[in-house]
């Protein structure tokens, strides 16, 4: 059969595993024993028991394929070799390296028990302070200030962004609609002022943080919310390879980023047209999953369709588990986001993908 090597089992990596799992013979390699479900990692800061639903192991994803525990440090057009020296040989390969966050929203290194520990320790600060300020507000930061609010109503909560809006790339409606029900939550929304002072942009921090028109506010408790970073250390060393701006990888019209035609970049590496979201994976996954059955049936990259970006990615904000808004080619409110994703979180359909009880 032919060989098929993933790197990294983010929600790429373990979604084209699984789709091939049947069709190749499948390698994923991922330094991590478990998956960890980023958007959820957010509420499970207000509900610690939560945890133990969104870490997911990789035990029972692949049936017929294997899961390798380990970091790839180099990549051919033949093989993808370990840092212990061990390679696994390939016909297609997939570079699937996500980004990494500010603690604890996701895993900071390869430890599963140490991103818990971050985790709880979090939950105890958030608990115990009084003010909290969030220094960005995009999906994470919007969706953090509101699930504080919601299942701890009372705290003073600042929540800053750099932008005259929220989430300026979608219409006005939609992030204004979101800013009334923040502030209606009791969430203070600062537009268009920058933090100048973080004392940590990997971790949230007690202390306080200057506006850029010299308000000082004060907090308990502080998170830098402030973006993803891609992890492109490894495509990085692909020949003819550029790196974009943004920090990502750009690829061609079929998601390849060097002059080697098997290997592919998808996620949060790949500067395809997609934003950093899971709702861009939504439309890469499938893509990429069909080219590359079709690939193995004979047809040759180049006379299959290019991937085609989404023009406007639908997004979905929960502010906790009953309120929100969605863009789904037009403004959504309260009950298509508590139904699609606020409820719970996709929880039970990664329990069922990873083959564990719900």
């Amino acid at each position: 059969m032919t060989n098929v090597v993933i790197v990294g089992g983010g929600y790429v990596g373990f979604e084209v595993a699984k789709a091939l799992d049947e069709h190749a013979h499948v390698t994923l390699i991922e330094q991590r024993d478990a998956f960890v479900q980023p958007p959820a990692a957010i509420r499970a800061l207000l509900d610690p028991s939560l945890l133990d639903q969104i870490i997911l192991p990789y035990d029972n994803l692949l049936k017929n394929g294997r899961v390798i525990r380990g970091r790839a440090s180099a990549v051919t057009e033949t093989e993808v070799t370990l840092e212990d020296g061990t390679a696994y040989p390939a016909d297609y390969i997939v570079l699937a390296t996500g980004s990494s966050y500010a603690a604890p929203f996701k895993p900071s290194g390869d430890s599963i028990e140490a991103f818990r520990t971050a985790s709880r320790d979090t939950s105890t600060q958030i608990a115990s302070a009084k003010s909290i300020a969030i220094v960005g507000a995009g999906a994470v930061g919007s969706e953090l200030a509101g699930e504080i609010a919601a299942a701890q109503p009372g705290k003073e909560i600042t929540l800053i962004s750099s932008d005259e809006t929220l989430f300026p790339m979608y219409p006005r409606k939609f992030g204004a609609d979101l800013k009334r029900k923040l502030e209606r939550l009791g969430v203070s929304v600062v537009l268009g002022l920058r933090a100048q002072d973080l004392q940590h942009m990997d971790r949230p921090y007690a202390g306080s943080v200057t506006l850029s028109d010299g308000r000082v506010v004060t907090a308990d408790l502080v998170f830098p919310v402030i973006g993803s970073k891609p992890n492109t250390t490894l495509v990085q060393s692909l020949p003819d390879v550029t790196i974009t701006p943004s920090g990502r990888v750009k690829t061609d019209n079929w998601l390849r980023p060097s002059s080697y035609p098997n290997v592919f970049v998808a996620g949060d590496i790949a500067d395809a047209g997609d934003g950093m979201t899971i709702v861009a994976i939504s439309r890469q996954n499938p893509w990429l999953i069909k080219m590359l059955k079709q690939v193995m049936k004979g047809t040759p990259v180049a006379a299959q369709k290019p991937y085609v970006p989404w023009k406007m990615a639908p997004i979905l904000v929960p502010l906790g588990p009953k309120i929100g808004n969605s863009w789904l080619f037009a403004t959504l409110g309260d009950w298509v986001t508590r139904k699609m994703k606020g409820k719970d979180l996709f929880v039970p359909k990664y329990r069922k993908a990873f083959g564990l009880p719900r």
